[in-house]
């Protein structure tokens, strides 16, 4: 009995840790959209702020233990640090360039490319209802695209497709780099972003507000990067997919109550069949895990 008690409160545990990490990557949206610096600024307050947490995160897991493993990226482990870095760099030009929700939007059919591309890369095998799904969620993303053209909108919209498929190929390469240290890659895509961007940008020429708020945004990569980590330890994929997929509305709440940034109808009207197709899947594959164990 007490066995079981441990194990069900490792699994409450673990859903609220990749719950919070869903809130925690929500703020990115308001928080690009509240910096008055350009992109390049950010990342490289972000890269410095979030990579420098997270080998520092890295080191503590390690404790008692040689840290060389841990920080040893290898070929493939700069392969996935430097698609990382192009996802990012994509992510904060999206958010600069378009609502926040339709970025989280797009984000959201990330599961769905990455089904495809393991399909196509690995050999994967997939499920029919996951290409219904994601067929079903590519609509509602060209419904979302059609409403920004001839608007400003649209070049944001694209950039968001572009990190959108970014991430998932990401996804991807960590199954298939399965000897790859995937946090400390995630830290070191975030310090390449860094020195790249120190070398084009003055990132010491900001407000005092901006300050502040680009130490928050690097600090919540950071922290989002570590709940997501180890709430996803204690808990099955399934479950991991269907709980981390609240940060589409979580961003799409904040940005209207701290932005009120209200998107265009197709927006709403493609982003409702995303989110159709994203949480039904997400849903149908956590009960099926709890059906058949």
């Amino acid at each position: 009995m007490q066995k079981r008690s441990l194990s069900t409160d490792g699994h409450m545990l673990g859903v609220l840790l990749v719950i919070a990490s869903a809130l925690m990557f929500s703020l990115s949206g308001v928080l690009t959209k509240a910096i008055a610096a350009d992109v390049w600024t950010i990342v490289c307050w972000r890269g410095l702020i979030g990579g420098a947490a997270i080998a520092a995160y890295v080191a503590w897991r390690q404790r008692g233990r040689p840290l060389g493993p841990a920080f040893r990226l290898g070929p493939r482990g700069w392969v996935l640090a430097i698609v990382g870095s192009l996802s990012s760099l994509a992510f904060i030009y999206s958010f600069k360039l378009t609502y926040v929700a339709n970025v989280a939007v797009i984000y959201a059919t990330a599961p769905f490319m990455a089904a495809g591309l393991g399909w196509w890369i690995m050999r994967e095998s997939v499920h029919a209802r996951t290409f219904i799904a994601g067929g079903f969620s590519l609509l509602g993303v060209a419904i979302v695209v059609a409403g920004g053209l001839g608007t400003f909108s649209v070049g944001g919209d694209m950039m968001a497709v572009v990190m959108t498929f970014g991430n998932a190929l990401y996804m991807v390469l960590i199954r298939r780099f399965c000897d790859v240290p995937v946090v400390w890659a995630g830290g070191m895509s975030a310090l390449q972003l860094f020195f790249v961007s120190w070398l084009v940008t003055d990132p010491l020429a900001v407000s005092a507000q901006d300050a502040a708020l680009l130490a928050a945004f690097g600090l919540s990569f950071a922290v989002a990067n570590v709940l997501w980590t180890e709430g996803t330890r204690l808990i099955p994929a399934a479950q991991s997919g269907l709980f981390g997929s609240a940060e589409t509305p979580f961003a799409i709440i904040l940005a209207w109550l701290l932005l009120a940034e209200l998107p265009p109808v197709a927006s709403f009207a493609g982003g409702s069949m995303v989110l159709a197709a994203v949480f039904g899947h997400a849903a149908i594959d956590a009960r099926r895990k709890h059906e058949f164990g």
